[in-house]
């Protein structure tokens, strides 16, 4: 059975990861300019198999709002001129049969508002997996109340511990959030 500290630390480890997988979700989202780790979720039908587009040849930024995607397999263009057609990037595609250039538009107010939005609701969600990572060790806490394996003193020891954790995640969270929504709404 593992002690109190061990289920903390592993609870606290678990936060980070849904942190770490926050920022990644944010940095996919586009703020108005070209980043080439806006195409990282892109999934290419690639001769019956999903392969990730960043797998398939170079994505580059050369200018601020144009990104440029070199494939290693040329034949494939029209497969990801539709991959990102069909994604929800809004970006439409051209090629000149040897590279595929995207123009990132400026974002219009309602996108931006459409944006926010997105930054919000996935970093609540993300506050929601910390809460239910905070659930799972508070009742750990209780069964090993129950079994004697934890005095009282140390149960709300552990409970105070695992609370603050869960506060710092989500204070985390959401300077995460306000940074991009920040990003965002800058013209």
């Amino acid at each position: 059975m593992p002690t109190y500290k061990e289920i903390i630390n592993d609870a606290k480890e678990r936060m980070n990861k849904t942190r770490d997988a926050l920022k990644r979700e944010m940095q996919s989202l586009r703020a108005g300019r070209a980043n080439p780790q806006i195409l990282d979720r892109i999934m290419v039908d690639y001769y019956g198999t999903q392969t990730p587009l960043n797998q398939m040849g170079n994505v580059s930024a050369p200018e601020p709002r144009m990104l440029t995607i070199t494939l290693w397999d040329t034949k494939a263009i029209p497969l990801v001129e539709k991959a990102i057609q069909k994604s929800d990037l809004g970006l439409n595609p051209s090629n000149d049969g040897r590279v595929i250039r995207l123009i990132v538009p400026e974002l219009n107010e309602e996108r931006r508002k459409e944006l926010t939005k997105v930054v919000r609701k996935t970093a609540e969600d993300s506050k929601v997996a910390c809460r239910n990572i905070r659930r799972d060790a508070m009742e750990q806490f209780k069964k090993m109340k129950k079994d004697n394996e934890l005095t009282e003193d140390d149960q709300r020891k552990a409970e105070e511990e695992m609370q603050k954790a869960t506060d710092n995640a989500i204070k985390e969270m959401d300077k995460i959030a306000a940074e991009k929504e920040k990003e965002i709404m800058s013209v």
